[in-house]
């Protein structure tokens, strides 16, 4: 029965994610097209609006998979692209970020205020934003019961999930295996995260071994790019190449870095007393912003 509560809970948190990115790419839909063509010039613009574009729709798939189609269209350059989708992976750490503040007990206000805009509103832009607030709600009542079902299988499995949690910790590279895998699976590394902040929020893994999971959620989230790029030309296989390429470069230099990294996270956290689920918020934002 826990499983299947945990299994539920991780359904309904993905619901919410799903709902909130594609209301607010739709309440934002052709305003994001012109800021993409317009401001990509340079290098420095191109990161920019990739930070903003991602940070509206909360989901750098949907930013990457945009830019994989407008390259596909010949409206965006290869080297255009490239800032782009390094931006994108900083935006998408506003996730994480909004995860980890004291907001998550005002969920149902969130879903409520969102449900009664969708359904009384009559305009359509209206109602999309009524979606998105509809599933930004959903997402923390998914992640409520997520950290409650945990707890309570953690509880019962006390010294399994204590021995599996701690080595991810003494043998990193597990940890990096298996965030890359789950992603893969969940097609969202914001999703990875948010299940990653519950887990180290509710003690059941260690700094390290959460660091070692959060570089892999990373690596998996470039699937969704690749697969969007199968059979499209050779600019828009590219693209998805660099979006993998940048993330695995990333993910590589911070494995190699691995300790000085949970040195310096370990110290981030006394220092700014931050809770265990912004620890991880900040831990992904300096993963993104060192790799770019």
């Amino acid at each position: 029965y826990d499983f299947l509560k945990l299994l539920g809970s991780l359904a309904l948190f993905l619901y919410g994610m799903k709902i909130m990115s594609e209301g607010l790419q739709k309440f934002a839909g052709d305003r994001l097209r012109k800021i993409l063509t317009a401001m990509t010039t340079n290098r420095v613009t191109g990161v920019l609006t990739g930070v903003l574009i991602t940070a509206l729709v909360q989901s750098s798939s949907a930013t990457t998979v945009m830019v994989v189609s407008f390259v596909n269209a010949g409206l965006l350059t290869l080297s255009q692209s490239i800032g782009v989708i390094m931006g994108a992976n900083i935006g998408t750490t506003i996730t994480s970020v909004l995860i980890g503040l004291p907001i998550s007990d005002y969920f149902i206000v969130f879903a409520g205020i969102g449900a009664f805009i969708y359904f009384f509103s009559k305009k359509k832009k209206v109602k999309e934003l009524g979606a998105a607030i509809f599933g930004f709600g959903l997402l923390f009542f998914g992640l409520a019961i997520m950290s409650s079902s945990l707890n309570v299988i953690f509880d019962k499995n006390k010294e399994f999930a204590t021995d599996l949690f701690a080595k991810f910790s003494s043998i990193p590279i597990l940890g990096l295996l298996v965030g890359t895998a789950f992603t893969a699976v969940i097609q969202s590394s914001a999703a990875a995260i948010g299940i990653l902040q519950t887990l180290f929020e509710s003690n059941i893994i260690g700094l390290k071994g959460a660091l070692a999971i959060l570089i892999g959620s990373n690596i998996g989230t470039t699937i969704t790019a690749v697969m969007a790029a199968a059979g499209a030309p050779t600019n828009a296989k590219r693209t998805a190449c660099v979006h993998a390429m940048f993330n695995i470069i990333g993910a590589i230099l911070f494995m190699c870095l691995l300790t000085p990294y949970y040195l310096l996270m370990d110290r981030i956290q006394v220092w700014c007393h931050l809770n265990p689920s912004l620890t991880i918020a900040v831990a992904h934002i300096i993963f993104y912003l060192v790799s770019t």
